[in-house]
């Protein structure tokens, strides 16, 4: 970890309210919990993507400030969910001091607890693919906009709490996937993996 210690069950708003790099990496291994209808389910993160204010091409926010961005701009820790292709939801945490618009990309999870609520959501599924992409994930754990702006830190919907620690020789850097953006955007390693997991995306044609 980059000198943050854990010092409560959840992880608290000055874990995400720092360089958006070092809060990428320190997210794998950390739990993402979602209850839905009394039921906890749960999965160890295990791949995540930094995108990094209005200079990243590759960042929402290279836009500007628009309604959908809006939640990057503001306080850290915040979900910021958006949809995509027109099928699937994606899951990003909020970072850095609030007004300066970055996040981090959810983009795979080792399933813990609620397996088999995850494989009716995800039928015909094994357990290596159920959260193995960030839409994977979002469609497994019914994540989608009524969550868009909820506090992780707060929320009893869907948190984050402090997992088991990761050795640092199992983290790996990577460029981002799908980014069909010429020069540094697609180029800068600001995916982080556990190389050694089965749970992580695979890697597709560079597409977003």
């Amino acid at each position: 970890m980059s000198g943050w210690k854990a010092l409560v069950t959840r992880l608290p708003s000055s874990f995400f309210e720092r360089n958006t790099l070092e809060a990428a990496r320190d997210l794998l291994g950390q739990r993402l919990v979602r209850m839905v209808d009394g039921h906890r389910l749960s999965g160890l993160i295990v791949e995540t993507e930094a995108y990094i204010g209005e200079s990243d091409l590759a960042c929402h926010a290279s836009r500007g400030r628009t309604p959908r961005t809006e939640v990057m701009f503001g306080p850290p820790g915040r979900a910021y969910i958006y949809f995509i292709y027109g099928m699937y939801y994606c899951l990003n945490v909020v970072t850095e001091p609030e007004s300066f618009p970055a996040a981090v990309l959810i983009r795979a999870l080792e399933p813990e607890e609620g397996r088999e609520w995850m494989r009716e959501r995800r039928s015909g599924r094994p357990d290596r693919e159920l959260l193995s992409g960030p839409g994977k994930l979002c469609a497994a754990l019914d994540i989608d906009k009524r969550l868009n702006h909820v506090d992780l830190t707060q929320d009893d919907r869907l948190f984050l709490e402090v997992g088991p620690p990761v050795d640092a020789a199992r983290v790996t850097a990577s460029p981002r996937i799908g980014i069909n953006i010429p020069g540094e955007a697609s180029e800068q390693p600001w995916r982080f993996y556990l190389a050694d997991s089965p749970f992580v995306s695979r890697q597709p044609a560079r597409r977003r």
